[in-house]
């Protein structure tokens, strides 16, 4: 009988793969993830240069900000810049704010590179009201987006044999489409808080990092391995 899983194979018939490997290109994958509600952004790429990660990110980000409500008040001042400026507390590197700065409306977090940080693409975020948060060096499992794309990468590609970079991102897009129709919020869920709260149901790791969710992803009673210990924890 088959049972719930990632693939099964009739006893006796196990699954084989083409014995040869061949190299046809790469398919990069940008990403946007909100981990509070699960929906996740993705457009397929063969590169991914400051131009391209830059436009499409500027593309991305003005839509979501048109779904975001507007302030009913005018902006204080003083207010707005303590609520930028909160953000910065404890950062070992703080870039220079502008002198002025719209309402904070979203908090963008992406890897430590550089090509994250120069002045043209800093700019246009503050001038749009969007907090760049920078994870550490080598800290990019801090990054929720790193979560949600072993888990699309796994849902896309086991078991699976592509043909060409264009098929792989063409299956990251219909299943990203699919997660998107019943999403899975993320939670933040820390090691530490790990080691506090071991009370069986309080939450299941994902995706290899310290994002947790309510309810396990797997339809089967017993999780993954990695699930069940988290090792690490959105662009």
């Amino acid at each position: 009988m088959p049972q719930p899983g990632s693939s099964w194979r009739p006893q006796g018939q196990p699954a084989t793969r083409p014995h040869e490997y061949v190299r046809g290109g790469t398919c990069k994958i940008l990403t946007l993830f909100h981990p509070a509600t699960g929906q996740v952004h993705l457009q397929p790429v063969s590169s991914c240069t400051n131009a391209v990660l830059h436009g499409w990110l500027k593309e991305r980000l003005a839509t979501i900000l048109t779904t975001l409500p507007a302030s009913a008040a005018p902006p204080d001042a003083a207010l707005t810049r303590h609520a930028w400026e909160a953000w910065q507390d404890g950062l070992a590197e703080r870039f220079t704010l502008p002198a002025d700065l719209p309402p904070l409306r979203l908090l963008l977090v992406w890897d430590n590179l550089t090509g994250h940080k120069t002045a043209e693409m800093v700019v246009w975020l503050c001038q749009h009201g969007i907090m760049p948060l920078y994870t550490p060096l080598g800290g990019s499992w801090l990054n929720m987006a790193e979560s949600i794309q072993r888990i699309l990468k796994r849902r896309t590609l086991d078991g699976q044999h592509p043909q060409s970079p264009a098929e792989i991102g063409t299956w990251f897009q219909q299943t990203a489409q699919a997660w998107n129709r019943q999403p899975t919020p993320f939670i933040w869920n820390g090691k530490r808080r790990t080691r506090r709260r071991k009370q069986h149901g309080d939450a299941h790791a994902v995706g290899g990092s310290a994002a947790h969710i309510q309810r396990p992803l797997s339809p089967r009673s017993s999780c993954p391995p990695e699930w069940r210990n988290p090792r690490q924890v959105t662009h």
